[in-house]
C-alpha cells in the first residue's frame, strides 16, 4: 500500500463552504454490502438502516477556540498560533507561524482574533493575553506559556479545516449537539449531522447510545508526506471510557447486539481499550 494509492481529484467548486440546516438535512450515502448497490439518502433517514437494539458510540468531545492570532511583543509582524494539548496549567504545545519567527524566548501578544491582523489590530484597548515561546520540538511544536488562560475563549476561534474558506457564522455549528467535553483542535465531524429530535427518536426505537470521549489533536493537520503510510509517525491522543459506557458496551456484546461507532474517533477509543 502507497500513500499515492489513496490520490484523487476534488474539484473545489464541490467542497461545500457552509453547513447545511437543519444538521440531519446532510446527504447519506447508502451501500448495500450484500449487492453492492448505492442509495442516495438524508441522514434524518439513519435510522432505518441501524440494526434493532444496537449502540451507538459517540464522542463528546467539544472543538476550543484553539486559533489565536497577535503580534511578536517587540513590535514585529502577525503571528498565529494553533493550540494543540494542554501540558499544564498555562503551557500548552501549539503550531506556530510564522515558524521561523517564533524561536524559543520570542514574547507575543495575542489579540482577539476579530482584530488581529486588521483594522484595529493595534487597538490597546482590545483585549490582550500576554504569551512566551519556551521551545520548538524536531517537528516544529513549539511548547508555549499563556501568562492566564481565563478569556482565551474569546480571545480565540473554532479552527476549521484549511478547504473551508468562509468563517463561521454561529461556531456552535461546528460542535455536535451532545458535545460537553472541551479538548479537541478539530470536530469528529461525523456526529455533527445528527439533532437532539433526532436521537430521541432512535432512542424510542431501541437504539441505545454511549459516550467516549476523544480529543483529536496535531495529527488533523500534519499530512502523511511519506509514501509508505506504515513509516508515519502518529502522536498520541487523549481518550475517556467512561465506566458506565464500559458497562453498557459489555452487556452489549455479551447479549449480541451491534456496537456502532460513529465515525474513526471513537473507533480509535474502542480499538485502544478492546
Amino acid at each position: 500500500m502507497r500513500t499515492s494509492d489513496f490520490d484523487y481529484h476534488l474539484p473545489p467548486e464541490l467542497i461545500a463552504q457552509r453547513p447545511v440546516e437543519p444538521r440531519d438535512a446532510s446527504r447519506l450515502l447508502v451501500l448495500r454490502r450484500s449487492n453492492g448497490r448505492m442509495e442516495h439518502r438524508r441522514f434524518a433517514d439513519i435510522g432505518r438502516y441501524l440494526p434493532p437494539g444496537c449502540v451507538l458510540v459517540l464522542n463528546r468531545s467539544r472543538v476550543i477556540p484553539a486559533r489565536l492570532y497577535g503580534r511578536r511583543r517587540d513590535g514585529g509582524g502577525q503571528v498565529e498560533l494553533l493550540l494543540l494539548r494542554r501540558e499544564s496549567p498555562g503551557i500548552w504545545q501549539a503550531l506556530g507561524k510564522p515558524g521561523r519567527r517564533l524561536r524559543p524566548g520570542t514574547a507575543l501578544l495575542l489579540t482577539a482574533a476579530d482584530n488581529a491582523g486588521r483594522d484595529g489590530g493595534n487597538d490597546p484597548a482590545a483585549a490582550t493575553v500576554a504569551a512566551e515561546v519556551l521551545a520548538v520540538d524536531g517537528e516544529g511544536v513549539r511548547t508555549v506559556r499563556l501568562a492566564r488562560e481565563t478569556g482565551i475563549e474569546q480571545l480565540g476561534e473554532v479552527p476549521l479545516p484549511p478547504y473551508i474558506r468562509e468563517r463561521l457564522a454561529d461556531p456552535e455549528r461546528y460542535q455536535t449537539v451532545y458535545g460537553r467535553e472541551p479538548g479537541s483542535v478539530a470536530a469528529p465531524t461525523a456526529g455533527l449531522h445528527f439533532t437532539p429530535q433526532l436521537l430521541d427518536n432512535l432512542r424510542a426505537e431501541g437504539i441505545a447510545t454511549a459516550f467516549v470521549t476523544l480529543h483529536v489533536g496535531l495529527d488533523t493537520f500534519r499530512p502523511v508526506a511519506g509514501e509508505n503510510p506504515a513509516e508515519h509517525h502518529i502522536h498520541t491522543e487523549y481518550y475517556e471510557l467512561p465506566a458506565e459506557t464500559a458497562a453498557l458496551l459489555t452487556a452489549a456484546r455479551r447479549e449480541g447486539r451491534p456496537i456502532i461507532a460513529v465515525g474513526t474517533t471513537a473507533v480509535r477509543t474502542l480499538e485502544q481499550v478492546g
